[in-house]
């Protein structure tokens, strides 16, 4: 049983001893929901699973889920970093191997039947272990809502933080924290200020803008103000420092997959800031063809990770597309951040293709000015030919109206 303590997952470890009479084992993943996991052991337990297995996962979910990521340009929709989304195959991963160790018959998630998150989970289990029997509770049971969870909760004696007043639904890891649920049902309303976790109001931000600089290699975050710093503590700074000036809060109506319009909010005040740097520092080290081709398949590769085929061909096919178009961003992008925004101010790297003395508008040697007009000659020579096939028709229509 994929495991996280929630309102879900909680009372969903009876309903399957209940429903199945078979042995529960739980599974979480530690992929960065920090104090979350806290005594989630023995609630395991409590509620009647056998084993509980918490498993860290954090750095391979930066290294192999989050940079690869980072690097493909993909943002769904224009807006959502895809934090859940990048964090459900990892998890799924380990699940399936903790399944395959301890012989087990069966996976089991706590995914409503509405949402995208049982097809990630799902398509992982057929990619990895495609005999094992899923079990997806909510679309089996007769509850219908969160109430009626909640409601089975206190019934079987289940703690959980959840209330019919504090109504969202929360996910957390390193890259993100998402909201759903709630008042957020309701697209024309604003999201309550006491939502919003990992970033500050931009009205209450600093008064004074902070200048930062990240530091890439072949595409990969390595630094922040000239520090090195491994993966976990490099997105944790960059979280702790957007969040600080409330960059990173997302609230859009995102299509799922499975056909219907969801409103969600999401935070990634770290995520914000190392994205539009790598994105700034592509501008100067890569060819415009090559820019071009990456920002068409960075949809396809947003739509794959949203989509929960990341256990697929064509993924793995991009990811080499990605690498190669990496080797040489490498450098130091320099960004100014002041209440809820951050603008980039300085780009730097030892592979850039811009060339001062063929930009200046001062007079240069390498560039000859008088070469433009032989250029835009053949540039034009299309539009050149069609206007004159027009004059030369219009010519020929007036001299035969005037016989």
């Amino acid at each position: 049983m994929a495991y996280s303590g929630g309102l879900d997952t909680s009372v969903i470890i009876p309903w399957l001893k209940e429903k199945y009479n078979c042995e529960v084992i739980a599974m979480a993943g530690d992929v960065g929901q920090s104090e979350e996991l806290e005594g989630l052991e023995k609630k395991a337990l409590q509620t009647g699973a056998s084993k509980l297995y918490v498993e860290d996962l954090r750095k391979d979910f930066v290294t192999d889920f989050i940079w690869p990521t980072l690097k493909s340009g993909a943002i769904y929709e224009q807006q959502y970093l895809l934090g859940t989304s990048m964090a459900r195959p990892i998890l799924a991963k380990r699940q399936v191997e903790i399944a395959l160790k301890e012989g087990a018959d069966a996976v089991a998630h706590g995914c409503t039947g509405k949402g995208n998150d049982q097809v990630r989970f799902e398509l992982a289990y057929k990619a990895l272990a495609p005999h094992l029997k899923v079990i997806a509770p909510w679309r089996e049971w007769n509850i219908r809502s969160r109430e009626d969870a909640i409601d089975f909760a206190h019934k079987h004696h289940i703690p959980i933080t959840a209330s019919k007043e504090k109504i969202y639904s929360e996910d957390r890891n390193l890259w993100h924290l998402s909201h759903e649920g709630g008042i957020l049902e309701d697209p024309s309303c604003e999201p309550d200020e006491s939502m919003w976790q990992l970033t500050v109001s931009p009205e209450d931000a600093p008064n004074k803008p902070q200048f930062i600089e990240i530091s890439f290699e072949a595409g990969t975050p390595v630094g922040i103000n000239g520090e090195n710093l491994d993966a976990i503590e490099l997105i944790n700074s960059a979280n702790e420092i957007g969040g600080k000036h409330g960059i990173g809060r997302v609230d859009m109506v995102e299509n799922r997959l499975v056909g219907m319009k969801s409103r969600g909010a999401y935070e990634t005040p770290g995520g914000t800031l190392l994205v539009q740097a790598h994105r700034e520092l592509e501008s100067i080290c890569l060819d415009r063809e090559t820019q071009r081709i990456k920002d068409i398949l960075s949809i396809t590769y947003a739509d794959i990770v949203y989509n929960g085929q990341w256990f697929s061909a064509l993924r793995e096919a991009l990811d080499q597309f990605v690498i190669k178009s990496q080797e040489h961003v490498t450098g130091t992008v320099r960004l100014k951040l002041f209440k809820g925004r951050s603008s980039v101010v300085g780009r730097s790297s030892p592979y850039s293709l811009y060339r001062e003395d063929l930009a200046t508008f001062s007079e240069g040697t390498t560039y000859r000015q008088q070469d433009a007009e032989g250029f835009i000659n053949l540039f034009g020579l299309p539009a050149h030919i069609r206007a004159l096939i027009k004059l030369n028709q219009k010519t020929s229509n007036s001299l035969s109206n005037e016989e």
